[in-house]
């Protein structure tokens, strides 16, 4: 067997060493963006953290929604530092950074800024907090906190967050100072925006509340009908085979027959599910056993919630139980 020449067992080591490092930039660390959240304000992009040692990066600035959704591209926008401008008042703002090297290109875009204010708006001294209990059925409320000068008016524009207060969204038609918890909630946070008005305007987040029904049992409103005593349920179990989710349950009541059980699919930043079956006593009490394929939308990382309910034929109703997977 003949042996190579040591040059060319280096030409070869370095096509070899040349192939393995041929790769395109990969983002480490998302973008950032720093300056003040007023219009005239110059935001300046950080382009984040990269691996494959990038030669060049562009940039372009996005306008979105309050919550940071549905985002359009700002036109002209396409440098390392952005100046805000009126239109961009009650917008949140983002940038979107290209790394590039001559194996290819990536992409990576920042979380979304603070909502932009006006340059005269007023100036926030003390957050807004949210009072209240996290409970489907019950009411929360917003402080307008404090401010200078004083604001002549305020708005509102209630979020629903994941349940480590992260990624918000906003909750349709929910801007009033109040806001009653509902089913939909269960699992999440929720927090709002507060924008303040005098000759300018300031948009602020409150603190996020509690995380509501998290996983445990919820009493709500009981329901009695001619001093029918109301149906009990209790959750014994929640598992997950594959895709199929089986529930175990006990109901009693103070007549035997048919009791009709609503089931619903939570999960945050998803529109809820509901199922109905029904179960028959042949004595006071009775456990049972029903099991389902969720929707796709329940099937993805995060945690699932079910919440159980018991109706008799009178119409009286239960407590709200619930439990709760995560997947991760």
């Amino acid at each position: 067997m003949k042996r190579l020449t040591p040059i060319l067992v280096l030409a070869v080591a370095g096509v070899l060493a040349g192939v393995a490092s041929a790769a395109a930039p990969a983002n480490t660390a998302k973008p950032t963006i720093s300056g003040t959240d007023k219009s005239g304000s110059t935001l300046t992009a950080d382009p984040g953290s990269w691996s494959n040692s990038p030669t060049s990066f562009t940039y372009r600035w996005r306008r979105c929604a309050t919550d940071g959704s549905e985002c359009d591209a700002i036109t002209g926008a396409t440098k390392k530092t952005y100046v805000l401008t009126l239109s961009d008042v009650h917008h949140t703002v983002r940038v979107s950074v290209t790394a590039k090297n001559a194996d290819g290109s990536a992409s990576a875009t920042s979380v979304p800024t603070n909502v932009v204010g006006t340059a005269n708006g007023p100036d926030n001294t003390s957050k807004p907090t949210v009072s209240g209990t996290t409970t489907p059925g019950e009411q929360l409320t917003v402080s307008d906190g404090s401010w200078t000068p004083t604001p002549t008016s305020f708005d509102y524009q209630w979020q629903r967050c994941t349940g480590n207060g992260g990624g918000c969204s906003n909750v349709s038609g929910a801007t009033s100072k109040t806001y009653s918890v509902r089913s939909a909630d269960v699992g999440s946070t929720l927090r709002a925006l507060v924008t303040a008005h005098v000759k300018g305007e300031t948009t602020v987040a409150s603190s996020k509340s509690d995380v509501v029904a998290s996983g445990t049992s919820t009493t709500v409103v009981t329901t009695t009908v001619e001093g029918n005593k109301a149906p009990t349920i209790k959750f014994i179990s929640l598992r997950r085979v594959g895709i199929r989710v089986y529930a175990r349950f006990r109901v009693c009541d103070d007549t035997l027959g048919k009791i009709s059980i609503t089931e619903r699919d939570h999960k945050t930043r998803q529109l809820s599910y509901r199922r109905r079956f029904t179960v028959y006593r042949t004595s006071s009490c009775g456990t049972f056993s029903r099991h389902w394929t969720p929707a796709a939308r329940f099937r993805t990382k995060g945690r699932y919630v079910v919440t159980l309910r018991a109706s008799d034929t009178s119409g009286a109703l239960s407590r709200l139980v619930s439990r709760s997977l995560l997947r991760r």
